[in-house]
Order: C-alpha cells, then structure tokens, then sequence
C-alpha cells in the first residue's frame, strides 16, 4: 500500500519523507488556506514546491464545477509539474473531465466518493485515483471501510485499473484497516502515520535494552 500524506504544510511533508515512506502528497485549497497560501499564484508557487520535495504524485484540485472550468484549470495544474494529478469532485461534469483528462494523457484523483456506484463511475471515465472518504463516512453512522472492500472487490472482478485511495483518515487504526480492506493507498495526516510507530510494550522493551547496557559502559 502506498502512503499519501494529505496536507499544505511543508515541514510535515518534509518530516514524512524524511521517513523514506512517502509516496505521494494530497492536498486541497482547504488545506491550503489553513496554512496562509492564498491567492492563484501562491497556490501555484506552492504546487511547485511540493513537487520539489516529494517525488511520487501530488494530488492537486480543481476549484471550478463546470467541464470547461475544470479543464482550464486541470490544464494548467498539470503543466507545473509531470507529477501532478489533476483532483476532480465526483460530479456530472466532474466524471466528464476526468474522461477527458484521461484521453489527453493526464492522471486524475476522483474525490468526494462515498458510494460503490460512485467509483464505478469514476473507473469506468479511466480516473487515476478513486478517493472514498472513510471518516465522513463513518461520522455518517455508515462503515467506511465496508466500502473500500467492496469498491476493491468490484474493481477485482471487473479489471478496473483505477487506484482506490483511502481519504479522510482519523487514526492509525484507520490506516491499518484500510490496507486489510483492499486499499491502494492511504493518505493521511502525519499524526496517523507517526501512530504507526507507537506501542506501549516497544517503549518498554527499549527501556529494558537501554537500561541492560548500561551495565556495560
């Protein structure tokens, strides 16, 4: 399974792949905004940024919700960089520019998934990525990783080569069921995937390591 980190801010990016890894960077103007990035050309400028510290693909996402707004607009993004994926809302006109997207050469995330039929619709337009969001899913009282099982089960027995895409995870068990249910990949803050690393008898066991070879020094 590949690990996303889904954030703006460049010192975490950093921090992640500082880990060796990181695949890959999704991010929206949300995200962008909560870290002071405003504007198109500093949204742009920070795009590129991006993309010169992480080599893998950076999921970067179109403000327009109309198909010629989208293409403009997913046009241009993917002119920064050969690793950008153009982030398309699961929409009439979205799926239409992801079809598009996909005849010129371009790779897109479909976002905003929270159905089966939603990702068939996706894969079936050739989208890159698929991104069911399993946090609001569950916030919904619905099981979100029931849908990554089954949106990877269809895509098994159809041949769909699109990757499902963990999005919208709240904790490293999260991450952990994610990669049970048939996920491609999880992108996620860097707080869950440093979750990863913790437990409790690791602490102690090293306590233990530590404390023995004291014993000779």
């Amino acid at each position: 399974m590949k690990f996303f980190i889904d954030t703006a801010n460049l010192a975490q990016i950093q921090e992640a792949n500082d880990l060796g890894i990181l695949d890959g960077v999704t991010t929206n103007p949300s995200l962008m905004a909560k870290e002071g990035v405003k504007g198109k050309e500093a949204v742009m400028n920070h795009y590129k940024t991006i993309c010169d510290l992480v080599d893998g693909d950076i999921s970067a996402e179109v403000v327009s919700t109309d198909f010629q707004g989208m293409i403009a607009e997913g046009q241009e993004l993917a002119a920064l960089h050969p690793n950008i994926v153009v982030k398309v809302p699961m929409i009439k006109d979205g799926i239409k520019a992801i079809k598009w997207f996909t005849d010129n050469g371009i790779k897109t995330n479909c976002t905003l998934v929270f159905s089966a039929g939603q990702a068939i619709l996706a894969a079936k337009a050739g989208a890159s990525y698929v991104s069911p969001f399993i946090g609001r899913i569950d916030d919904g009282g619905w099981d979100g990783m029931e849908l990554i099982g089954q949106i990877a089960n269809i895509y098994t027995i159809q041949g769909f080569k699109t990757e499902i895409l963990a999005a919208s995870i709240r904790n490293p068990l999260h991450i952990i069921k994610a990669a049970e249910s048939g996920a491609d990949v999880c992108t996620c803050p860097l707080d869950s995937i440093l979750g990863l690393l913790k437990h409790p008898l690791t602490d102690i066991g090293l306590a233990k390591f530590l404390e023995d070879a004291k014993k000779f020094s």
